[in-house]
Formats: structure tokens, C-alpha cells, sequence
């Protein structure tokens, strides 16, 4: 028997592949499925299920795909309704891959359809269970986003299921299984995940708040504390995820087609597309096509596309590094961004030296920011990471403008003055400062290296407190 989880960073999301005897399953595949394909074929086995823990808000799972390249049946738990084909298994239910077996357990909760697979060995005892958003390392799921497709659903009623889930379903286990879950530390589908991407069902028990002995309003009461509203594509990947979507081959040929200066700027003109400029934060600053957006690549780069870009359908043509179009274009799809348009063959260089217009950001170190401050007490900083970064500690005197509610915060930067903007080290900073660019803010300055870099440099005064509500959480 083998387990192999496939850990995908910057989507904090794990899937997995088992197999025995030649037969083998994928669970929680990623859109782009050639690599579980190929596990398979490197290893002699046929993959004959395709095991879907629940439909995902936070990606765009490939099972659609999966299943017409392999054959093998998409499996869901009881009350999954989706809109293709698809086998919906009994709670409680054997599923036979080789030598091994795979019960379905059925824990409503995240979502109504959340299910989680317990894997009993060739000796018949169980020693994995995989629980999707059911239950995380150090968190359980939020219990919110199902009222989002659901109106009658409430945050409350689910949080109870998912009360019963655990106690009825999960807490019997014998405390050597192991749990994987399908996310970890930096997924929005959770509260408090632990950067652990596996442990014992027994550790958790321990250690797990979510898993200690409690009423259920008790339980209800903490799990709901301090959540922050979901990013806004979450209702739009769930959508996809039940009714089926373009295979991910079309959405590859499409957004990989390399345009030429001309046709690029004839297609930014004809489409209304968004340019995303995907290159490294401060190479972008020295030069970018003017109100393109800056999200680079090497980051937390499809999580932030998606709280970013409001209209999931919206056509966008793209600006890469030379080689990574396709890493680009595939990182979208994983979270329904489908309408790439293109990329711009020979990049920036290309643009620049057909003489096209250019912009720039400048961007300053805190050393500098020190100095320009010294001479002007009432210069104009933006701390743009999320609250609770912020409430850890920041700049004495400075606002929070979350990079997340950018569009919130808009009518209170006044476009007249000039904004320094940090964030953590530089990535988010810069996000921010091509947005405002690109509406008509001229005059904004970023700050290299982020709230590392002005602690560092110890020219500040910087002031801590914690918020109950998140140390609570």
C-alpha cells in the first residue's frame, strides 16, 4: 500500500494518491491532472476512483477532468448533488481498491455534502482518514461558507452538524490513525491550521481546541468566533465544482497563445481585459505597462488573484517571466480564473523597446522612509497587512488598510498627498501600490522589505497590542 500527500503551497492544499495491488485513487485532485496520470503509469496502476471530500470553495478541483482521461468514477458523500455524472456513495460504504478498503463517513458540517475516507489497511485496520475540511491540524472547518450557496443554511446550524460530525464520526477512531486533511497553515477555509500537514488522531485529541470535551453551544460559540469574511471567488469555485466547467487542456491553449506587441495592445483595447503583470514585485516597480496589476507569481499568487479580481470571468492578458506562461495560466485555472487571453510574447523588454508607454513605482528603503519622515512628522504611511499582523505590532500612529478591503478603503486615501505603503516584506506592498496606480493615484512610494525592514533598521516607534477576539481564536 501506498499514501503519497501532494502538497501544493501556494494554495496550502493537499491531495492524495493511494494505491495497491495495480488499483490506486486520487483524492482531492488539483485542476491539472497529468500528474497523477502519470504516478499511475510510472507505477503499473490503474486509477479506478476519484474521491471528492466535499465541493471546494477555495480551488477548482480536477475531477472532471480526471475522470474523462482515466475512466475512473467521481465519488462524492450522501446528499452531493452535482450536476454531471457521478457515483454518490452510502454513509458508511466499502470501496475496494486492491488490497485495501475505503470507507465513506458522511460529516456534514463545512458543507452539507462533507465527507470524509477512512482507510482500513490489507490486515483490515484503519490507519488514515482523510478529512478534506471536516477536520485540519490544529483547526476544524469553517462552518460558513455553505450558507453562501445555501441561503437556508446559517453558520450556526452547520457548525452544529459538524459538532456531531466530529464526536459521532472522527473521536470513536482508535488514536493511531493518521489524519490527513486538505489544507494547512495559510488557507482561508480555516481559522487556526497548524503548518503540520499530517498528525495522529490521537495528538489532536490532545491538542485540537475544536476536539476537547464540550456542549455544543459551546462548541458553536468558538468555532464561529473572529471568522473574517471569505474572499469573494470562494461562492464561484463552489459553483464550478458542481456544475462542471471547460477542461483545463482549453483553458491552457488559450491563455498560453503568445501575442505580439500589437496584438497585445490591440487586445487590451478590444477586450477590456486586466493586465496582470506576474513579474517579481520590485522588478515590476522599475518599469510595467501603465494600469496593469502587479501580483507576482512567487507568492501567494492564485489566493490573492482571487480576492482581488472581483469578476472571476473577467479576460485577462498576461505579462510573465520568459518560460513560466503556462505555470502562470495554470495557477489561474486552479482557481477558476479560465479567460486568459494570452501573454505578451518577449515580455516587457518587448514592449519597452517598441516605445510604448511605460510607468514606474518608486520604491524606497526604511532607512529612507526614516529620513523623509524626520523632515515631515505628517508623512502619509498604509500598513496593509491583514489585522492581525498588524494588531502583533506596527508603526506608532499608522492605519490599517487591510491589502484584503482594498476596494473598501479606496475613498480614504486621498489622492493628493503621497502614500507609503508597507506590508510584511514587500509582496502584498506592492499589490496594493499597482492598484492605486491604476486608478488615477499618482503619488504613492512602496517600502522595501515591509515591516521587516522597518523594524530592522530600529528608526521607528512601533507599538504592540493583541486583540482579545484573536488571541481567542
Amino acid at each position: 500500500m501506498k499514501i503519497e500527500q501532494i502538497y501544493t503551497g501556494c494554495l496550502a492544499q493537499g491531495a492524495y494518491y493511494i494505491e495497491s495491488n495495480g488499483e490506486a485513487v486520487v483524492i482531492d485532485p488539483l485542476r491539472e491532472v497529468s500528474q497523477y496520470i502519470k504516478k499511475a503509469a510510472d507505477n503499473n496502476a490503474q486509477i479506478k476512483y476519484v474521491l471528492e471530500t466535499h465541493f471546494h470553495a477555495d480551488f477548482v478541483s480536477g475531477h472532471l477532468d480526471l475522470s474523462q482521461k482515466t475512466g475512473a468514477p467521481i465519488v462524492y458523500g450522501p446528499t452531493a448533488k452535482p450536476g454531471f455524472d457521478a457515483y454518490i456513495a452510502k454513509d458508511g460504504e466499502f470501496l475496494t481498491v486492491g488490497n485495501i478498503k475505503i470507507q465513506v463517513l458522511h460529516t456534514p458540517g463545512h458543507t452539507m455534502e462533507s465527507t470524509c475516507y477512512l482507510l482500513y489497511n490489507e490486515e483490515s485496520k484503519p490507519v488514515a482518514i482523510f478529512t478534506g475540511d471536516t477536520l485540519f491540524i490544529g483547526d476544524v472547518g469553517r462552518p460558513d461558507l455553505a450558507q453562501k450557496v445555501k441561503e437556508d443554511l446559517t453558520q450556526d446550524m452547520l457548525a452544529g452538524f459538524l459538532y456531531e460530525s466530529l464526536r459521532n464520526k472522527i473521536l470513536p477512531l482508535p488514536d493511531d490513525v493518521i489524519v490527513y486533511p486538505a489544507h494547512g497553515a495559510g488557507s482561508a477555509c480555516g481559522k487556526n491550521m497548524s503548518k503540520e500537514t499530517f498528525d495522529t488522531l490521537g495528538n489532536q485529541k490532545q491538542k485540537n481546541y475544536a476536539l476537547q470535551p464540550m456542549l455544543k453551544e459551546e462548541f458553536i460559540e468558538k468555532v464561529t468566533d473572529g471568522l473574517l469574511p471569505p474572499p469573494a471567488y470562494f461562492p464561484e469555485n463552489v459553483m464550478m465544482n458542481i456544475q462542471g466547467y471547460e477542461s483545463i487542456d482549453t483553458v491552457l491553449n488559450r491563455g498560453t497563445q503568445a501575442l505580439s506587441v500589437e496584438a497585445f495592445e490591440a487586445a487590451a483595447n478590444e477586450s477590456g481585459a486586466l493586465i496582470l503583470d506576474t513579474r517579481s514585485p520590485q522588478t515590476f516597480a522599475q518599469g510595467f505597462i501603465p494600469n496593469s496589476i502587479n501580483i507576482g507569481i512567487d507568492g501567494g499568487f492564485a489566493p490573492w488573484v482571487g480576492a482581488l479580481i472581483t469578476d472571476i470571468k473577467q479576460p485577462l492578458l498576461l505579462l510573465t517571466d520568459t518560460g513560466r506562461e503556462e505555470e502562470v495560466v495554470t495557477r489561474l485555472a486552479r482557481v477558476g480564473y479560465d479567460n486568459a487571453l494570452g501573454y505578451l510574447k518577449g515580455g516587457f523588454d518587448a514592449w519597452k523597446a517598441a516605445g510604448k508607454e511605460v510607468d514606474s513605482i518608486e520604491s524606497i528603503t526604511a532607512e529612507e522612509l526614516a529620513a523623509r519622515r524626520e523632515k515631515n512628522p505628517d508623512l502619509k504611511v498604509l500598513d496593509v497587512r491583514k489585522p492581525g499582523e498588524y494588531e502583533s505590532e506596527h508603526i506608532n500612529n499608522v492605519p490599517n488598510l487591510p491589502l484584503d478591503y482594498i476596494n473598501d478603503h479606496l475613498s480614504s486615501i486621498n489622492k493628493a498627498e503621497t502614500n507609503y505603503i508597507h506590508c510584511a516584506g514587500g509582496y502584498r506592498s506592492m499589490i496594493f501600490a499597482s492598484i492605486l496606480k491604476s486608478r488615477g493615484y499618482e503619488n504613492v512610494v512602496d517600502i522595501k522589505g515591509g515591516f521587516k525592514a522597518i523594524k530592522d533598521s530600529q528608526q521607528f516607534d512601533l507599538t504592540n497590542f493583541v486583540c482579545p477576539s484573536t488571541q481567542k481564536s
